[in-house]
C-alpha cells in the first residue's frame, strides 16, 4: 500500500532528524508545535510545561495553572530530550490512560528561565 509506505518513510525522516532510535516500545508522535513551552517541574517532577500563548504561560507558571507532561525515562532510551536547531522532541508521559508520546515542540516558542522572571 503506497500510503502506508509513505507514512513510514516520513516517520523515518522525523526519527533521523532527531537522531531517535525506536526500540522495545513504539511511542507515537505528538505535534505540539503550536504551544509555547519550557522545561520545568510539574506535578510529576521534570516536565514539559506548555500553554497556548506566551503571556498566559508565564502567568500560569506563577499560579500553577498550566498543561504539563512529565519527561519519560526508560532504560531502552539513550536520552529523553532530542534537541535540534529548530525543533525539540521530548519523550513524555501524560499520566492519562497510559499515553506516552514523542512530543515535538518549536524552539522559537521555548521560554528560558530568564524569560520567566
Amino acid at each position: 500500500m503506497k500510503l502506508l509506505k509513505e507514512y513510514f518513510e516520513l516517520q523515518k525522516q522525523i526519527y533521523d532528524y532527531f537522531g531517535y532510535q525506536e526500540d522495545w516500545v513504539v511511542i507515537p508522535l505528538e505535534d505540539s508545535t503550536e504551544y509555547y513551552w519550557c522545561l520545568g517541574e510539574g506535578f510529576y517532577g521534570n516536565s514539559v510545561l506548555f500553554f497556548e500563548d506566551k503571556e498566559n504561560l508565564i502567568e500560569a507558571i506563577k499560579t500553577g495553572n498550566y498543561y504539563s507532561n512529565s519527561i519519560y525515562h526508560q532504560r531502552f532510551l539513550d536520552k529523553c530530550v532530542y534537541r535540534k536547531d529548530d525543533y525539540t522532541m521530548i519523550v513524555v508521559d501524560t499520566h492519562t490512560d497510559g499515553n506516552k508520546f514523542l512530543q515535538v515542540l518549536d524552539n522559537s516558542k521555548e521560554l528560558k528561565k530568564e524569560d520567566l522572571k
